[in-house]
């Protein structure tokens, strides 16, 4: 069975506005994210883009883009990129975030998120980190984080007896 997010993003994204629609679908489905208004701009094993552009509902005292908004980016790009990787027998969840900030973010700022290992099937849970790196309109990393990401069996559903 092929995995429904990455179906659902392969059918929409060729869409006028397809990237919106489908992003929008996402903040829904987990409404935090959409505080932070992104844009998924590539989904694919093994790797997700995403973008905000800098607004005032996210910026600092300083006018920059929040630490907690560069985290929320951060946090959607890795778990889509875990999401459309995993395996159909496997499930996920964010065990922990490591970051670093390392200057000032200012304007549209770009998420890239990749698995650090590769995923694969397991008879038992294991920690999958993801490395996020968020760069700004110059292409200079103002940003960087690693999510620990839990992956486990599904449970087995029971079967109905007859």
């Amino acid at each position: 069975m092929a995995n429904k997010t990455l179906a659902l993003y392969e059918r929409v994204r060729r869409w006028p506005a397809g990237h919106w629609l489908f992003t929008r679908a996402i903040c829904f489905k987990a409404p935090y994210f959409g505080s932070i208004s992104p844009r998924i701009e590539t989904l694919e094993p093994g790797r997700c883009v995403a973008s905000i552009k800098r607004h005032r509902a996210i910026t600092n005292h300083i006018g920059s883009v929040h630490a907690i908004a560069m985290c929320n980016l951060a946090e959607l790009t890795g778990g889509m990129v875990t999401e459309v990787s995993l395996p159909d027998s496997m499930r996920w969840i964010p065990k922990g975030m490591t970051v670093q900030y390392l200057k000032k973010a200012m304007g549209t700022i770009r998420a890239v998120a990749t698995p650090s290992i590769p995923v694969v099937h397991a008879d038992q849970g294991y920690e999958l980190p993801v490395d996020v790196v968020l760069t700004d309109a110059a292409g200079d990393a103002v940003f960087k984080a690693t999510i620990s990401m839990w992956l486990s069996p599904k449970p087995s559903s029971p079967k109905p007896s007859r």
